[in-house]
């Protein structure tokens, strides 16, 4: 079995998830008392999010790859990053190491392309939808048309994710929006939507909707299973 370096902590809410699902499919994949191989890296948050906030992204990049950086010295055979928005300096933590990137947006995509999926609807933070990291890579990589909400509800989603789910609030009210911002991007043609944020998956999840939901915490976990395995 090989080891898996998870770069986490962005938030530990969500990277919760990840070593959940990832023991879990390692577990199903191998029986009997097998679990995944990890070293797992989990950093302050803080910083970084002041760092994003701020539009500093070379400073995320330089935490973000001495992070990864001691992830492969502790013995890891591939890096994940536990999150969306940290892909954005995905490039500069790659030239860091030598072990091969998982990208999140990779994975889900092939998801998307095996299910002839070619309309996506996204959320996630401001930083994922508004920016080209993410949705051009479904793009120029995969064909696929990338759909976000309007303004309004960019922000509300992008508020609900650093205000209540990055601290482990889950809230009513927050969740029936999320469905109706769902929903609109199915009305406008989106055949699934990515849950394009590794904390939205505590909010929402498939029982809650008909639209094809896409966990990303979920899918770059078993995908991590995949190469371990």
């Amino acid at each position: 079995m090989k080891i898996i370096g998870l770069l986490g902590g962005m938030s530990w809410e969500s990277t919760l998830g990840y070593y959940r699902t990832i023991n879990e499919g390692v577990k199903s994949t191998l029986g009997g008392l097998h679990s995944a191989k990890i070293v797992l890296y989990s950093i302050d948050f803080e910083p970084i999010e002041q760092l994003q906030h701020a539009g500093d992204w070379d400073g995320t990049a330089k935490i973000l790859s001495e992070a990864a950086k001691i992830i492969q010295a502790a013995g890891a055979d591939i890096l994940l990053i536990c999150t969306n928005t940290m892909h954005k300096v995905a490039p500069e933590i790659e030239a860091a190491i030598q072990i091969p990137l998982l990208h999140i947006a990779d994975a889900t995509a092939e998801v998307l392309v095996n299910e002839g999926i070619k309309s996506v609807g996204l959320l996630g933070t401001a930083f994922t939808m508004e920016q080209d990291f993410y949705k051009g890579r479904l793009t120029n990589k995969y064909g696929l048309q990338v759909s976000v909400p309007d303004e309004i509800d960019r922000a509300l989603v992008h508020k609900i994710i650093y205000e209540e789910l990055c601290l482990g609030k889950i809230k009513s009210d927050s969740k029936a929006e999320y469905l109706r911002i769902i929903e609109a991007l199915a009305a406008k043609g989106a055949e699934a939507v990515i849950l394009g944020c590794t904390e939205i998956g505590m909010l929402v999840s498939q029982v809650d909707t008909t639209v094809r939901l896409l966990d990303t915490t979920e899918i770059h976990a078993e995908k991590a299973v995949e190469y371990a395995t």
